[in-house]
């Protein structure tokens, strides 16, 4: 890996840590060769502290690791971006990540709709006379009618989503498995579970 420890006259480079599996940005350091080549060595993160000034390995005194994965380097050479498998919280304020965020996988828009779900699941545990107009909502009324009828709306969804499956029609096979995909969260979310439950498991078996 050629990279460019000169562009910078203290001949350091900004080394960004991101989670191997949640893709969180967890943390940015900096590295020289050195301490580069010790990271190699270890598979153990080591930067170069520009305060201690000296090498540091993170986790050296409170044993949460980051434990190397790889290591790839930007388009100007100067740059690095390190995934890690990171044991224990990696700020020294006791927090998942530098910017007190939790070090949890974002599935992008499936996620915000899992937000969504549970907060209509919410509203199913508030009593009936007590919500709003504008509070009620197909997914509240699944709730309402409890797991047996969830169960059975992505039972229902899943057999079209065979039937368009074997025919031609591009479009409604999609619609059809965005109804399943979205009845399935609800299932998950009706059984205390989230979409990051199935994905450790899928995980694991690979």
């Amino acid at each position: 890996m050629d990279i460019d420890f000169n562009k910078n006259a203290d001949g350091l480079v900004p080394a960004v840590i991101q989670d191997a599996n949640t893709k969180k940005v967890l943390m940015l350091g900096y590295m020289n060769e050195e301490a580069f080549l010790k990271t190699n060595k270890t598979k153990k993160v080591t930067f170069y502290s520009r305060s201690k000034k000296r090498l540091w390995t993170k986790g050296e005194e409170s044993g949460n690791f980051l434990e190397l994965v790889n290591i790839k380097l930007d388009c100007d050479r100067d740059t690095l971006l390190v995934h890690v498998n990171p044991v224990g919280p990696v700020c020294h304020k006791g927090t998942d990540t530098c910017w007190a965020e939790d070090n949890e996988a974002d599935y992008g828009f499936l996620s915000k709709l899992e937000g969504i779900i549970e907060s209509r699941r919410k509203l199913s545990e508030t009593e009936p006379d007590l919500r709003k107009e504008n509070e009620s909502s197909y997914v509240v009324s699944l709730f309402d009618n409890g797991i047996n009828k969830i169960a059975q709306k992505v039972g229902e969804e899943a057999v079209e989503t065979v039937i368009e499956a074997k025919d031609s029609n591009d479009e409604l096979f999609l619609n059809e498995s965005a109804d399943l995909l979205f009845h399935y969260l609800i299932l998950l979310k009706a059984k205390g579970f989230q979409l990051k439950d199935v994905v450790k498991i899928l995980r694991e078996r690979h």
